[in-house]
């Protein structure tokens, strides 16, 4: 089958448009510190200037308001949305409300469910978060212990989650909850919708990061650790049928991934620009440093390093659209671990050729790289999907008792094969 990234020039005019619109009237942004109020107030306008180009939730088909574009032009979208952390809130797809719409638009059960929760999360008037990490069950979410036992018409949530993003400036939770713990955990578990004014629900802080490690709560992008007790909500807040938690969570990462990915490019190109404008200006001990070899094997390796990951990932996106996620799970699971250890490589490099400079916060590479850790462990740590790219490959062999390529028995084999030629060519010398 032949791989096909290409796309037409028409396209090609609405990402020149965005390069030019991040560059010039998002990332501008990050020099304030804005309150989140203040941050939604300021880039409504240019969240209206970006539907008005047809580019608002893009990740959505069009019979849900985005543009039904296919994984790999989202992909080449994320890429240039990526330079910066506004830009995916800007063009209405920031996790987590962009996957949670998704997950909503494929489990809603009704058109009640979507009137109340799919629409006003799509046109910025409610605001998410993905509830399913907890202290014990991070990894492998089998262990998720959070329970929803089934009340009359309600369910009856009691647990205790955390990491769950933006979750203290959420209006409601898509909370993954065990409904049956007598079937195993992937058949066991629901998605449920629950109001963050519910009784019940306990937003007991933004837990203090690496990436942003001073004590703070209700701003954007922070991570909260949440207690339910007791939380009561309608049992048709269910999304999907009980015991499709697993199912949803899938088709929700899959693409999520993708995206990720492509928007660690564009945090990497970023990084990767004011790495070389580094190199070509600073002179220390008799040239600039591009004349120096560590630093050219710098830009090599990292130039090198992202075409590798960026073929990579169209490459998983490309076979989602053709034939789908399951079948592209390994490609997937591959630009996870793959994509974020070039996040990492590249700006390290940025921040050592800039010395002092690149360690203080006169420059934004020191966030870049405190963020750029988190890669490594969040939709599922480097760990586990290198785990599943090898069981993947590994099921194409079979153990056997000599090596395949064993020389002496493929000699004996290649003897009996041309015996009746070599008899002529041996006769005939």
């Amino acid at each position: 089958m032949a791989w096909d990234f290409s796309t037409e020039p028409e396209f090609e005019e609405k990402l020149e448009w965005m390069r030019d619109f991040v560059r010039d009237e998002i990332i501008p942004l990050e020099t304030l510190s804005l309150e989140h109020d203040a941050l939604v107030s300021l880039v409504k306008p240019l969240q209206e200037e970006v539907k008005e180009r047809g580019l608002w939730a893009a990740h959505l088909p069009p019979e849900l308001g985005g543009g039904g574009f296919g994984q790999v032009k989202l992909g080449l979208m994320h890429e240039v949305l990526g330079q910066c952390a506004y830009a995916p809130f800007v063009f209405g797809n920031n996790a987590p409300d962009s996957g949670n719409a998704e997950l909503i638009a494929l489990g809603a059960r009704d058109d009640a469910q979507r009137e109340k929760w799919l629409w006003p999360l799509l046109d910025g008037r409610l605001r998410s978060a993905f509830s399913m990490t907890e202290p014990g069950a991070g990894a492998d979410p089998t262990l998720i212990s959070t329970r929803a036992v089934r009340d009359g018409d309600e369910w009856v949530i009691n647990g205790h989650k955390w990491f769950t993003s933006n979750g203290s400036i959420a209006d409601f939770l898509v909370v993954m909850t065990v409904t049956n713990p007598d079937v195993h955990p992937y058949q066991g578990a629901s998605m449920i919708l629950v109001p963050t004014d519910t009784p019940g629900v306990d937003i007991v802080r933004d837990v203090p990061t690496m990436e942003n490690p001073t004590p703070h709560f209700g701003v954007y992008g922070g991570h909260s650790e949440i207690i339910y007790r007791d939380v009561r909500v309608p049992y048709d807040n269910l999304v999907g049928k009980e015991g499709e938690g697993f199912v949803l969570a899938q088709k929700r990462l899959g693409p999520g991934r993708i995206h990720h990915a492509m928007r660690w490019l564009g945090q990497s190109r970023r990084a990767f620009d004011m790495l070389c404008e580094r190199a070509v200006s600073r002179y220390t001990h008799g040239s600039v440093l591009a004349d120096k070899q560590t630093i050219q094997n710098w830009v090599a390796d990292s130039l090198a390093e992202m075409t590798a990951a960026r073929l990579l990932t169209l490459y998983a996106a490309w076979k989602m659209d053709e034939v789908g996620a399951p079948a592209a799970r390994t490609e997937i699971a591959m630009i996870k671990y793959y994509g974020a250890q070039v996040l990492y490589n590249v700006i390290d490099r940025a921040i050592q050729i800039h010395g002092s400079l690149g360690f203080s916060t006169d420059l934004p590479l020191e966030h870049m790289y405190r963020a750029a850790r988190a890669a490594r462990i969040y939709d599922g740590p480097d760990e586990v999907h290198r785990v599943t790219v090898a069981r993947q490959v590994l099921k194409g062999y079979r153990p056997v008792e000599v090596p395949t390529e064993h020389v002496p028995t493929r000699r004996l084999a290649a003897q009996a094969k041309f015996a009746e030629a070599l008899e002529q060519v041996t006769a005939n010398l």
